[in-house]
């Protein structure tokens, strides 16, 4: 890598599925990425803040390009209610008898501090199939947990209750 060359941000080799919501918000993103290089390119030939800034710039739009390209927008319309798949909301009771909710989304859209969680982490594969009752297997780091399916909601508001 050459001296001030940024290095890329890395491609999941995972399909990237988004919800809708995650489909608008990688739009806007490329967008604002387009914007912020028009401001920067005519600033970056005299100010090397700017022209580093247009290589962060750069880099991240061909990130957030790539990202719209690979994006394939999963309608929760269509998956089973009794069961977690993508797009869901689940309530998990964890070993301490804590609840603990996380909708289950595409890998940008991704916040644990919000509760969004990529399908492709240990927990969202865990629980993917898992019904109201089930208990499923959390494979982390620091030691496998024992979780329970307590509700499973998709965003158009229908509910499987225990």
């Amino acid at each position: 890598m050459v001296a001030g060359e940024l290095p890329e941000r890395p491609l999941a080799s995972h399909p990237n599925y988004v919800t809708p919501l995650g489909l608008e918000r990688l739009q806007a993103r490329v967008r604002e990425l387009h914007e912020k290089h028009e401001q920067l390119s005519s600033q970056s030939a005299e100010d090397s803040e700017a022209k580093q800034k247009l290589r962060e710039v750069e880099r991240d739009q061909r990130y957030f390009n790539a990202q719209l390209e690979r994006a394939i927008v999963v309608d929760t319309r269509g998956q089973p209610r009794e069961e977690v798949h993508f797009g869901a909301e689940v309530k998990i009771i964890d070993e301490e008898n804590r609840t603990h909710r996380f909708s289950i989304v595409g890998d940008d859209e991704a916040d644990v501090a919000a509760g969004k969680i990529s399908w492709a982490s240990p927990l969202a594969k865990a629980m993917m199939g898992s019904r109201v009752g089930d208990t499923v297997v959390w494979r982390r780091p620091a030691g496998d947990a024992q979780v329970e399916i307590a509700e499973i909601t998709y965003p158009e508001g229908v509910t499987e209750k225990s």
